[in-house]
């Protein structure tokens, strides 16, 4: 039994070594003691501060079927570690660091010699000691490899028609006509709006009031819902992937990404055009087209357009 605790709180490499003593000896790679300043945590104190993260991977690795020759391309890099927890960091604000651990083994195991993973991470600020998880994860034989399609339609799907309404535009007769030449392009369309013309709650405390004006969006997002079954409200960036994938309409209620970023958008919620253009970068947009809202300004980019709803249908 002592054994067993000793290992529970061991370097996950002297975990693998000892987990399947049976199993053939398999060569491994880590990263130790790497930390990182970063905004995690499903806690109030949590958001809106940096916290440091401890992380130990731990990754057995199938050797090389010819020699090495002193090649690095013949070897899992090490910095394939460190850009695993970098690229999760980066995706999305994160609640729980089971996630996050889940997400880099996840993401290791796509490389193709990566066989076991063993990823612990820790909190170093929120206690008298390290608050922390650590899993253990296997690859599995259908393990994607991460890698952009060279198809051209495929490659189509990762970057949308982002397409902000003006609540004119919402409202207007011609609406699903719009939607039906938007659904025949190339790329799936992410639709946003502002707030509806009635004027939001006021609230003396900014972050509050941030919040109110980001649910005003989410109200008037589905007001546009309601005037076409196509168009769906979608919140997180998971959803609104799906959607790109499967060609389905997405209407963005900005809340939990906006709120769980990384890189906080400058914009005021109350710029809801500049909050579009955010999310358009964000998402790697093809094309940005503001409708019903006059000019954008230069500094919006390239492959932003401002259109009137009349012109709309020739702007597709």
């Amino acid at each position: 039994m002592s054994d067993d605790i000793r290992l529970a709180f061991a370097h996950p490499s002297e975990r693998a070594a000892a987990l399947d003593p049976a199993r053939p000896m398999r060569d491994r790679i880590s990263l130790r003691d790497h930390v990182v300043e970063v905004e995690i945590g499903a806690f109030q104190p949590e958001r809106g501060t940096t916290q440091r993260v401890r992380f130990n991977v731990v990754v057995e690795v199938r050797p090389h079927p010819a020699p090495l020759d002193d090649d690095v391309d013949r070897v899992l890099s090490y910095d394939t570690i460190a850009e695993a927890i970098a690229a999760e960091l980066s995706c999305e604000r994160l609640n729980l660091l089971e996630t996050l651990a889940e997400r880099i083994a996840e993401r290791i195991l796509t490389e193709p010699q990566a066989m076991r993973a063993y990823v612990r991470v820790e909190k170093l600020d929120r206690g008298p000691g390290a608050l922390g998880v650590e899993i253990v994860r296997d690859r599995r034989p259908d393990a994607p490899r991460l890698v952009q399609s060279a198809d051209p339609e495929q490659e189509a799907l990762h970057h949308p028609l982002v397409v902000f309404l003006s609540n004119a535009a919402i409202a207007d007769p011609a609406l699903p006509h719009w939607l039906d030449r938007m659904g025949a392009g190339a790329h799936p369309v992410v639709l946003c709006v502002g707030a509806a013309d009635t004027p939001a709650p006021r609230s003396a405390i900014a972050p509050a009031q941030r919040r109110i004006d980001l649910l005003a969006i989410e109200q008037n997002a589905w007001v546009l819902a309601g005037r076409d079954p196509r168009c769906v409200v979608r919140g997180s960036r998971t959803e609104i992937d799906w959607a790109m994938k499967h060609r389905q309409f997405t209407v963005w209620a900005p809340s939990k990404i906006v709120l769980d970023s990384v890189e906080h958008p400058s914009a005021s919620p109350r710029d809801a055009v500049a909050l579009a253009l955010w999310l358009a970068r964000q998402l790697q947009a093809a094309r940005v087209l503001v409708v019903g809202m006059g000019e954008v300004a230069p500094e919006a980019g390239p492959g932003v357009a401002a259109v009137a709803p009349g012109a709309l249908l020739d702007a597709l």
